[in-house]
């Protein structure tokens, strides 16, 4: 037995602690520029005199490793503009926190003595445009009739009021847009005005809007800052 520091330990593991190396750190085996120079002066100092290399290949090794180093660098500038790019749109989306923007939505949420904005997407032209409004227990609280429409965005902006001009509560309401065509109702998509809470930047940079009573969206996502 062997002792190490006032521990005992057997032969095997005392030889084991004794003769064990550390790896040695890896060399970066990549060629620069200076390595390639070096070789290529090399080349030429012990070629064949009788038979000298040809100034073609020559030249041929010089554009191979120039187009090699363009590209190098080109790697390094595209690595760099793409850092460059998530910066500028991390400071774009920081600036959206605490306004109110318009998104693709049927839901959004009523403050407190606030109003919605919004617009009916209108594909095609509709003989009348109906605009329901539901509360969170999905009670109907306010019809808008909207007239015949021609092809288009319709906006609008609910006061919070319900039919008898009473103001509701505070909370997310949903709105669900109608079109009468030829005698059948159609469906019709909404965008609603909600307020950017926070931004989230994902692993990969990518930007998050996280829209009050709407959740997480992309930057792509907001059709227009009201």
């Amino acid at each position: 037995m062997n002792e190490i520091n006032g521990f005992k330990v057997s032969s095997g593991a005392y030889e084991a602690l004794s003769f064990r190396k550390e790896p040695a750190p890896e060399e970066n085996k990549a060629l620069g520029q200076a390595d390639f120079l070096t070789l290529l002066i090399t080349q030429l100092e012990n070629q064949d005199p009788l038979a000298p290399q040809d100034n073609t290949a020559f030249v041929a090794q010089l554009a191979q490793f120039s187009t090699l180093q363009g590209i190098e660098d080109l790697n390094s500038n595209f690595v760099s503009m793409n850092g460059s790019l998530q910066s500028s749109q991390a400071i774009q989306a920081s600036a959206l926190v605490g306004h109110t923007v318009l998104v693709d939505a049927s839901r959004a949420r009523l403050a407190s003595g606030g109003q919605i904005m919004g617009t009916v997407t209108v594909d095609k032209p509709v003989e009348d445009t109906l605009l329901n409004i539901y509360n969170q227990a999905g009670v109907l609280v306010r019809q808008e009739l909207l007239g015949a429409q021609e092809a288009g965005d319709i906006t609008f902006a609910w006061d919070g009021r319900d039919a008898d001009g009473a103001s509701l509560a505070a909370g997310i309401y949903r709105f669900e847009a109608l079109g009468l065509r030829e005698g059948e109702t159609v469906a019709l998509a909404t965008a609603l005005g909600a307020n950017v809470n926070s931004v989230t930047i994902g692993a990969g940079g990518e930007m998050t809007l996280n829209v009050d009573g709407i959740g997480p969206l992309k930057i792509s996502a907001v059709r227009e800052i009201l």
